[in-house]
């Protein structure tokens, strides 16, 4: 009885043993992770930067875009026709915007489009030249009898001001016709930003009005031989289509001179197309030109 009672415990102990130890065992199983927020333990270990990873390029000029007078280039786009649209020359687009190479943009990059001043806190401020000025004519003193005479005629001064004059200085210029032809297409902001004057090859395309040549070359799609022309701070002039130039960039040209012969280089016939732009803008030529 003794040696059975024995066996019996013992088998007993096992048991008991065993239920304890898979307890254990099952605690240990589902036990949480511990999260040591010191020494990192338990948290994934961070992702090490591949030093050959090259680093996102940062476009000249990022930092000023959208802001006034800043440009973002766009698919397409080329140093001649942003110049065109903003009524400036290229080369000083590329001047202002620090190109290394005037001849290379890329898409996003932020260029600028209007002359940079200087802060008027620093005393200085940069203005633009005007192309055409108009020097005052000289006139004699008057008698002095003529001097009373007007001067007991005259009204007395008002102390309301005049008013403001409804055209600037630089709006009017004496436009005359790039050349004689009939016109064959007027003017469409969509289709047509010009006018298409008709004519025979090598006949004369005068300059429409003084100014200074930003642009004489064939890089601008769909204008052939191309002549711009600035005339002030407000108005380009484009002539297209041209057989032959015969001017220079940066050079003075006289409202009559003749600066290129007609042809028909990237069009369909010979013919001028002639554009007229305001601060960049397409307008209609005729309301500039004088009546035929």
């Amino acid at each position: 009885m003794y040696g059975l009672s024995s066996r019996l415990g013992s088998a007993l102990v096992v048991v008991v043993v065993g239920v304890l130890l898979g307890g254990c065992g099952s605690k240990v199983i589902n036990r949480a992770p511990v999260e040591d927020r010191g020494t990192g333990i338990g948290r994934p270990a961070p992702v090490a930067m591949d030093p050959t990873t090259p680093a996102v390029k940062q476009l000249p000029g990022f930092e000023n875009a959208g802001k006034p007078g800043y440009y973002t280039v766009k698919p397409g786009d080329t140093l001649i026709r942003i110049g065109l649209d903003h009524g400036q020359s290229s080369k000083d687009i590329a001047r202002w915007s620090a190109l290394d190479n005037p001849n290379r943009i890329e898409i996003g990059q932020v260029l600028r489009v209007m002359p940079p001043t200087v802060s008027a806190s620093n005393g200085v401020v940069t203005k633009p030249v005007t192309l055409a000025s108009a020097t005052p004519i000289a006139t004699a003193p008057a008698s002095a009898a003529s001097a009373d005479k007007h001067a007991s005629s005259a009204p007395p001064p008002s102390s309301t001001p005049a008013p403001a004059a409804t055209a600037t200085a630089e709006d009017e210029i004496g436009w005359i016709w790039p050349t004689n032809g009939a016109v064959l297409a007027g003017f469409d902001e969509v289709k047509n930003k010009g006018l298409d004057i008709g004519g025979a090859a090598g006949d004369p395309v005068l300059a429409a009005a003084d100014g200074r040549v930003v642009y004489v070359g064939a890089g601008l799609r769909g204008y052939g031989n191309l002549i711009i022309l600035k005339h002030n701070n407000t108005y380009l002039t484009a002539y297209a289509h041209n057989q032959t130039l015969l001017i220079k960039e940066d050079q003075s040209v006289r409202k009559g001179q003749k600066i290129a012969e007609m042809g028909s280089s990237d069009a369909d016939r010979v013919k001028l197309h002639f554009e007229v732009r305001r601060h960049g803008k397409p307008v209609d030529p005729a309301k500039y030109l004088p009546a035929r």
